[in-house]
């Protein structure tokens, strides 16, 4: 897709525009300390702010207003130190965490991770609920956390969804790849350059990335290793898997220790990766956080599945008498759900890539492969029944 020569971009195109000498020049912004009077102190770029003195601050819409800044157009992620202020909520919230992850192992049931090797770490998917199913006391406690709601309602406002996924690296556990997160780091280059710019720009102020610290986790331990400024890099979901950029990370990011009960947020558009656990003897648990804007949302409910049963013989047929792809396509586009999330990663995992199929992929192999209306129907069902929580 050609890129425009003057103005705002309309499309993004890796091969055009993903430059690293550019990126280089964002990425070396130098984060001032003057601009975050309410942080502790700036370390690598990185305000940290102590949660205390948050707590005691007069004006807290200052304080929210602040981590907006960093978010958006400084260097991209806080770091609130002593977010979880009593340390047996964590402690109580990590025993539930392990329990539900060695229930998983012996039923046969423990998933990998989505950027690291298989059996580098141990993966709880789901956790927010099964959480609340298993243990709702401790969720409440947990969840009840001032800190986790105020840089919430920061980026996302009122009437956000919180989900959660925990992430333990095991001694000599390795380092994730580098890369972008939710919503456009789960597509493939292909498909996410056929979003406009604007999507670019928008997709990541729909969600906020956090991680609590559940043990202490000196750098040998592997925290999450993060470039700042890198959200600000607008072709960057089509640069994190390109291998110039890819090194670039490697020799330029940061790497911050948290203790436990710390908590880290941060734009998903910033270049991050769970690091190398180079210890013997700490098993790194964080809880981690995907906090989702309200609005992500159709104003209406629709039955989609219902949708596609009776559309599919019409796009059988039609198919048959030659109508050609495109057709074919604004009407899967109109009938059938085209995002494959959210779903219950742990019954519909991504086998190929970063995300399982989409409804509209289902049907699209249905139509190549002539699949019959009834087998549709039991796929689709079948799909239905593992995104259902």
């Amino acid at each position: 897709m050609a890129s425009q020569d003057a103005g705002p971009h309309v499309w993004l195109s890796g091969e055009a525009d993903c430059d690293l000498d550019a990126f280089r020049a964002l990425v070396a912004e130098r984060t001032d300390p003057r601009d975050y009077p309410y942080a502790a102190e700036v370390a690598h770029d990185v305000p940290l702010y102590d949660s205390d003195r948050v707590r005691a601050a007069a004006d807290p819409t200052a304080v929210r207003t602040e981590w907006v800044r960093a978010l958006l157009d400084g260097p991209g992620i806080v770091v609130l130190r002593g977010a979880f202020a009593d340390p047996d909520v964590v402690d109580r919230a990590s025993g539930v965490f392990g329990a539900l992850i060695e229930r998983e192992r012996a039923e046969g049931t423990a998933r990998g991770d989505h950027f690291a090797k298989p059996g580098a770490n141990d993966r709880l998917w789901s956790a927010l609920d099964k959480t609340a199913l298993h243990a709702p006391e401790v969720f409440a406690d947990y969840y009840a956390n001032d800190m986790l709601a105020l840089v919430c309602e920061a980026w996302l406002g009122p009437g956000y969804q919180v989900t959660s996924q925990i992430n333990v690296v095991n001694p000599g556990g390795a380092a994730q790849s580098v890369h972008r997160d939710y919503h456009l780091g789960f597509l493939s280059d292909e498909r996410a350059a056929r979003y406009p710019a604007h999507v670019h720009r928008l997709s990541p102020v729909l969600t906020l990335q956090g991680a609590v610290a559940h043990c202490d986790m000196p750098v040998e331990s592997g925290p999450t290793l993060y470039l700042p400024h890198s959200q600000k890099y607008e072709p960057g979901y089509l640069a994190w898997r390109r291998p110039e950029f890819a090194a670039y990370f490697e020799e330029h990011h940061v790497q911050l220790p948290l203790a436990k009960g710390d908590a880290v947020f941060f734009n998903p558009a910033l270049f991050h990766a769970a690091g190398h656990n180079r210890t013997t003897d700490v098993r790194r648990m964080a809880n981690l956080l995907q906090i989702s804007s309200a609005f992500g949302r159709a104003m209406e409910t629709v039955d989609r599945e219902a949708m596609v049963n009776a559309l599919f013989p019409v796009l059988l047929r039609r198919r048959s008498e030659g109508v050609g792809e495109a057709w074919l396509r604004r009407v899967v586009a109109a009938c059938a759900e085209g995002y494959p999330f959210p779903t219950d990663l742990d019954l519909d995992p991504p086998l190929a890539g970063l995300a399982p199929p989409s409804q509209a992929d289902t049907v699209w192999r249905a139509l190549t492969e002539e699949w019959s209306p009834g087998r549709l129907r039991r796929e689709l069902r079948a799909g239905a029944e593992r995104r259902r929580a």
